[in-house]
């Protein structure tokens, strides 16, 4: 006789392997990725519960919140039992997640080396699709005053105006800045394109008295500092 799988109703689970009630009787440590996300969405489909297809979206992503986040809301809404409300949900949260990973960064005084620059960007440009141009404005002891997003462009570039950098510099009374932007390809090497730009906002620094002290090019696994590498 065949055998045929039973998927029980997320009702008919035991208390403590329900999300909610687990998160309540063991903490939210205790719970796996899946079934946060299972708790965020509340229902499943027709054939899966929210934890069966909280486990399959995961998969999907090889398991890694990085690469979740990098999902669209139509990218998100391809899996049966994932609507647009639902969409909406689990993006909001993995944009609470990343902003409370950018305060702890905004408490740290001074950027002082490039690795310190680019655990602070990695926060707002490691896993967009498209590419981003911010700059962190700093004072005299390189205490971050701001960081502003320049520019967004496409998946290959983006257009970045020097006199918007320098108008933010200005305002804020920055005495240097740190440049960064992102590839999302995860080549981290420098396209002419970003040595023209880098040369031409240095220059343009020099003259305001407001010097760049770096530039950073920010993938997940990496990044190029122009500074380091001599290329500045």
């Amino acid at each position: 006789m065949e055998k045929f799988k039973v998927n029980l109703p997320l009702k008919a689970w035991a208390e403590e392997d329900k999300p909610r009630e687990k998160l309540i009787m063991k903490g939210r440590q205790a719970l796996s990725e899946a079934e946060l996300i299972a708790i965020l969405i509340s229902t499943g489909n027709r054939n899966e519960t929210s934890v069966e297809l909280s486990k399959r979206i995961m998969v999907s992503v090889q398991n890694n919140l990085n690469e979740l986040s990098r999902l669209s809301l139509n990218d998100l809404m391809k899996f049966d039992g994932i609507g647009k409300a639902k969409a909406i949900c689990i993006l909001a949260a993995l944009e609470i997640g990343r902003r409370r990973k950018e305060t702890v960064f905004r408490k740290k005084e001074k950027i002082i080396s490039s690795q310190q620059a680019y655990l602070y960007l990695k926060q707002m440009l490691s896993d967009l699709p498209h590419e981003e141009f911010w700059v962190i404005l700093l004072d005299r002891s390189n205490q971050i005053i701001k960081r502003a997003m320049i520019s967004r462009g496409g998946v290959s570039g983006t257009v970045v105006d020097s006199k918007i950098i320098f108008k933010s510099a200005i305002e804020t009374l920055a005495s240097s800045m740190i440049l960064g932007h992102n590839h999302p390809s995860g080549n981290t090497k420098p396209s002419e394109q970003d040595i023209q730009i880098t040369r031409k906002i240095k220059e343009a620094g020099k003259t305001m008295e407001i010097p760049v002290i770096d530039h950073l090019i920010v993938c997940e696994n990496g990044y190029y500092s122009f500074a380091d590498e001599g290329t500045l």
